[in-house]
């Protein structure tokens, strides 16, 4: 039997001599609960906004894409394309040319992105999920080729689809040391045909406009060079292993970046933001503990009959020092147990019936609050609390033994 366990929990369970230590010990548990409970469901909330931001994001993200460490193109007559299209797990392997363009139609014109993709687009589930209405993701319709603008593209050009004669005209900078100063001079263009929009999230939305890889690769005088190359997983692959075997079969003299990496800087912002709420609602449990130092202090007055009880049993000042650093943890314990359960339940009702919604009247993405619940953020509150609870019971333990030991030399 583990003696100051044992003790310990008799002391929390049993009623104390004097009622305020009963109230200060349940005040404690509430506050190191509210503190536990907080904290999963702001960190569940945070996992949510992250998960429905990077849906929207990767939905036009490929799952790996490839770029040159140096130089802005990839020569593909020189890259390996077969060897990387008979990886395991990998069902399309697409060279992508993105560059920066003005667009004009209906007399307006919009700043932003060409992207020219491969036929191969069309058949990927994900990019016929995002364009507007029934009509699939269409490069070319066998006669012409087309344009798939971003929803945001289209209203500042006043695009409409279902006009059958919607086009646009895409400017692109020439090669060379071409005059900047005359459109005709300085960019080459051509115009393209629109019969579908696509929509993912606003920035996106604002600046890119999908084209046929071929077209834009004539415009800008390409010849077998991409800027990219996008890399497309079958839905069980292993993204992480495939990423280091394209690495070791193209070599040092390109990069291989996951969805994350593509996008680096906003998973940081997201993820400090996280954790930035995270240190502050620790220190409100930080806060919180200071009820289990003042129960802990007034439980070690209350009971020092005991103590002087179990010395002259024979038990000494290290026993003693333990019963009452277990009594504090076994608080810190109950009080974040309860509080995660708690929130646990909550985040996971919340998950499954979205009963905290945003309001009515708003064009959201999702109707109700995203929450995801992560067993390593459980984990690590669970550990926090252990972390803080000790600390805070070692230091009032080992002070109030320290007090008493000079107050009985004194006497």
């Amino acid at each position: 039997m583990n003696l100051p366990f044992f003790i310990a929990k008799r002391y929390l369970l049993a009623k104390k001599s004097h009622n305020l230590i009963n109230i200060i010990t349940w005040i404690s548990i509430i506050g190191i609960s509210v503190g536990a409970f907080a904290l999963i469901v702001v960190l569940s909330a945070f996992n949510g906004l992250e998960k429905v931001i990077s849906s929207m994001n990767n939905r036009l993200a490929p799952d790996l894409q490839i770029a040159a460490v140096k130089g802005k193109t990839i020569n593909l007559e020189a890259f390996p394309l077969g060897k990387v299209k008979n990886i395991q797990g990998v069902d399309y392997v697409i060279p992508t040319i993105t560059e920066d363009a003005l667009f004009r139609a209906n007399d307006k014109q919009h700043i932003g992105q060409v992207k020219g993709v491969g036929v191969e687009y069309q058949e990927i589930d994900r990019m016929n999920e995002v364009v507007i209405g029934e009509a699939p993701l269409l490069l070319s319709d066998g006669k012409h080729n087309l344009a798939v603008p971003g929803s945001g593209v289209a209203w500042y050009l006043g695009i409409n689809v279902y006009n059958p004669y919607s086009m646009v005209r895409v400017y692109v900078p020439k090669r060379g040391n071409a005059s900047m100063m005359n459109l005709e001079n300085g960019f080459n263009s051509d115009v393209l045909t629109v019969q579908s929009v696509f929509s993912t999230e606003q920035e996106l939305d604002e600046k890119l406009v999908l084209v046929p890889f071929d077209w834009l690769s004539e415009l800008l005088e390409y010849e077998n060079k991409a800027s990219n190359v996008e890399l497309f997983l079958s839905s069980k692959a292993d993204v992480n292993k495939i990423q280091r075997e394209v690495k070791s079969l193209i070599g040092e003299d390109f990069v291989v970046k996951n969805q994350q990496e593509q996008q680096e800087t906003l998973y940081k912002i997201m993820r400090s933001e996280k954790w930035a709420v995270y240190v502050i609602l620790t220190f409100i449990l930080i806060l919180a503990t200071f009820n289990v130092v003042g129960s802990l202090s007034m439980l070690m007055i209350d009971k020092r009959k005991d103590t002087e009880i179990l010395k002259s049993m024979g038990a000494d000042n290290h026993l003693i020092q333990k019963v009452f650093m277990n009594e504090g943890l076994l608080i810190s314990v109950v009080g974040g147990v309860i509080g995660l359960l708690l929130g646990v339940v909550l985040v996971l009702l919340q998950q499954r019936f979205g009963f905290v919604k945003f309001g009515s009247g708003g064009n959201y993405v999702v109707d109700a609050y995203p929450v995801l619940l992560k067993v390593k953020d459980v984990l690590l509150i669970f550990a926090t609390i252990l972390v803080v609870g000790c600390t805070s019971a070692f230091l009032t333990v080992r002070h109030a033994m320290r007090k008493f030991q000079s107050d009985s030399s004194n006497q």
